[in-house]
């Protein structure tokens, strides 16, 4: 028998008893939709991840915190009060920001050709062009570049310059985000002693909110933060101490003296993070999510598994005296193997094909509901909740096949073994 005419007898075999044959293919469409799901979900939120920090700064900068200290790591509950352990003023507050000292080895490292600083900055309200007064708080200015842009762009670092969320058009008496570029807001700051000060600045830009939580709130540049923070520290008896939240190096050829700033960094306590470790850590967790829902439908291929031995058992019982024929007609023991190992390959290619196109279909019309304008989650900019992954999808095709042969050995095994004689004299 050639191949062409065993795979048209597996075919032929397999629906032969359509409802034992339906119920073992249900199963594994089950564990294939999940595995097309999970899959879907770990693609698609690693692809939202990706076009959003694939902006974030520029290929070449280094984004600068303090390390946390190995005793304050390990220390259960916290820390107790030390009356005897003072801060320094150059110690930035104590209170795990950069110092100006830190800022000063930062620069004077070798390969650090220029470093932008993040200041805390806390604002008393913004005023609308028609007198109305906001209370709002500022995102960090260095997130300019990880933002996504309904109109406009990015405030330039040096200029008083604001972007505003889609939300707050409204204070502008418009819909249409270019309406709101080139308006004037006023910036009012407290200083140390609730004196409030005022002064202007232009907006650039109209965000929208991303998964990294840039864009729900106001973007200053990074001198309109520092003017905000300078008129904070006004009034502030005895020296303030300068302090930063984080610093952006920027870093001369940074794939070839990466490690060599990152060394240099933890050497002064100092730690230095790339755009692509931030992307990896984002990654690490949905991937490990991703594998624990993907082992719950791990699980259920293998009962469906157990359904194929089932299923094949049954049929080489019934098919006994067909096999003795078969034998007897002189097919060897290895094409009655082929025979049956390929009826299990079949019920594995319906369950995967069915069960991975309702797993594709069910999750682009979720993602597409749950993403749209009008959607629970349209309000983020660029998500996509579930992605196509040609090699994943592949890949559980595969898996599925694999499973489905291996529990096929079993009653082939069985089938290729019967003596011809005694099969034929089954009743």
């Amino acid at each position: 028998m050639k191949s062409l005419d065993l795979t048209k007898s597996a075919l032929s075999n397999t629906l032969r008893s359509k409802l034992r044959t339906a119920l073992t293919v249900i199963a594994i469409v089950i564990g294939a939709f999940t595995l097309t799901l999970t899959s879907g979900l770990g693609a698609g939120i690693n692809q939202t991840v990706d076009r959003i920090f694939g902006g974030f700064g520029v290929d070449d900068v280094i984004y600068v915190v303090p390390q946390m200290e190995a005793d304050a790591q390990e220390q259960d509950g916290p820390p107790e009060y030390d009356p005897e352990a003072g801060v320094e003023p150059e110690d930035g507050f104590g209170t795990g920001m950069l110092s100006a000292a830190d800022v000063e080895i930062v620069e004077g490292l070798d390969h650090v050709v220029g470093v932008d600083t993040e200041v805390a900055a806390q604002l008393e309200y913004l005023q609308a062009p028609d007198g109305g007064q906001y209370q709002a708080q500022f995102d960090f200015a260095l997130n300019d570049v990880l933002a996504e842009f309904a109109a406009g762009g990015a405030p330039d670092r040096g200029e008083m310059q604001i972007t505003l969320p889609e939300d707050w058009l409204e204070i502008f008496g418009t819909e249409d985000p270019e309406d709101a570029l080139g308006q004037t807001l006023i910036v009012a700051a407290p200083n140390a002693v609730g004196q409030t000060t005022e002064f202007e600045a232009e907006v650039v830009g109209v965000t929208q909110g991303t998964l990294a939580g840039v864009g729900f709130t106001p973007i200053p540049s990074v001198a309109l933060a520092e003017e905000v923070a300078d008129i904070n520290a006004e009034g502030y008896e005895g020296q303030m101490p300068e302090a930063y939240i984080m610093a952006a190096a920027e870093i001369e050829n940074l794939e070839a003296n990466e490690d060599a700033v990152k060394d240099a960094l933890a050497a002064e306590g100092l730690w230095g993070l790339t755009v692509e470790d931030q992307i990896a850590m984002f990654e690490a967790v949905i991937d490990a999510i991703t594998w624990i829902l993907s082992g719950f439908a791990l699980i259920a291929l293998l009962a469906a598994s157990f359904g194929i031995v089932n299923t094949l058992l049954m049929s080489v019982q019934e098919r006994t005296r067909e096999i003795g024929l078969m034998k007897a007609l002189g097919m060897s023991r290895a094409r009655v193997f082929t025979l049956f190992s390929m009826e299990a390959v079949v019920i594995g290619i319906m369950g995967s094909v069915v069960g991975i196109g309702l797993g594709l279909i069910a999750g682009f019309v979720t993602n597409g509901l749950l993403t749209a304008d009008d959607g629970p989650l349209g309000g983020f900019a660029e998500l996509s909740l579930f992605g196509l992954d040609p090699f994943a999808i592949g890949g559980i095709f595969l898996l599925i096949i694999i499973i489905a042969f291996l529990a096929g050995t079993l009653p082939a095994a069985r089938a290729a073994k019967k003596d011809p004689i005694e099969a034929l004299r089954y009743e």
